[in-house]
């Protein structure tokens, strides 16, 4: 129910009131009695339009009826236009109430390689190799690597050569350690990466251009699960003779990988494990049945050789 109340100040009789001809051809009878009139109301009259719905009345009716009574139908009729909304009215609704878009992220640039490293010694030395620019690899530096096979040909009773057997190399990236193995005296070597453009454009072409593709197994995994399910990679072959692991360090829970490594199966009672970690990270004494053969430092970065017990009193 909608109600237009209209006022005006000229004396207009409302059409609601009526006067009754008999009352007033006896009014002179009854002159005491107070007669309102539209010159003596207290207050202007007011003319009220009521209808059910605004579908009853056109608006041109209105318009015609309101003229008749000297109101500006305009005011009356017309509804001023909603405000107009801000922009960021229009994106929150847009986007849905209380949720934030995103702008779009920009492309990243595409991943590219240069040839900064080289294989130390063996049947491939001076041999170039890719790695990824950037930081998305980070390459065991050159000394460290030395380092680490001189102890390990020394440990092993071979200075010139490492013993032969197996290698797994851990957070292999661009292979350059177990290349470096295979090229001194490895026969086989597995290496788990589990990022797939390294291992498409850093690592295959790697093993391509030293030639030991034919002796090299790629596990395009996460190291946590390749040691979980250890056994459904590597069949029964049994434990390896070297495993290295060169993890990024932001992103390794040292603890806990090494306590996993010590547990597996793929540790054998002859295995060398080399591990490289930064400062201030707490190495035990012994992973597993293996014993600490030496632990070295390279100003921010720290090696530790764990191996067989022979193999420590051979380094004495």
């Amino acid at each position: 129910m909608a109600v237009v109340s209209l006022s005006s100040s000229s004396p207009i009789l409302s059409p609601l009131l009526f006067t009754n001809p008999a009352a007033s051809s006896s009014s002179s009878s009854h002159s005491n009695l107070p007669l309102f009139t539209a010159t003596n109301r207290p207050r202007p009259p007011s003319i009220v339009l009521s209808y059910k719905s605004r579908s009853d009345l056109s608006s041109e009716d209105k318009k015609i009826l309101l003229e008749r009574y000297g109101l500006d139908p305009h005011d009356l009729l017309f509804e001023p236009p909603p405000p107009p909304k801000s922009k960021r009215t229009k994106e929150v609704q847009k986007r849905g109430r209380g949720k934030e878009v995103q702008p779009p992220e920009e492309p990243k640039p595409p991943r590219t390689t240069h040839k900064l490293l080289q294989v130390l010694g063996g049947k491939a030395r001076r041999k170039k190799l890719l790695s990824p620019k950037g930081m998305d690899v980070r390459p065991m530096m050159v000394v460290v690597k030395g380092a680490a096979f001189d102890i390990l040909q020394a440990a092993c009773g071979c200075p010139a050569s490492l013993r032969p057997g197996r290698w797994l190399d851990l957070y292999s990236g661009t292979g350059s350690v177990g290349i470096e193995a295979i090229s001194r005296g490895c026969s086989e070597v597995h290496f788990v990466e589990m990022d797939p453009w390294v291992v498409s454009d850093v690592l295959r072409p790697n093993l391509e251009c030293t030639g030991f593709l034919d002796v090299s197994v790629i596990h395009t995994v996460r190291v946590e699960n390749f040691l979980e399910r250890a056994e459904q990679f590597v069949g029964k072959g049994g434990s390896f003779d070297y495993i290295s692991v060169t993890p990024p360090y932001t992103e390794v829970d040292y603890g806990m990988l090494m306590g996993q490594i010590s547990k597996s199966p793929l540790i054998g009672e002859d295995t060398f494990v080399v591990v490289e970690y930064p400062s201030r990270t707490n190495m035990l004494d012994s992973c597993g049945c293996l014993v600490k053969i030496t632990e070295r430092r390279f100003g921010r970065t720290h090696l530790v050789i764990y191996g067989p017990t022979w193999a420590q009193k051979n380094r004495k």
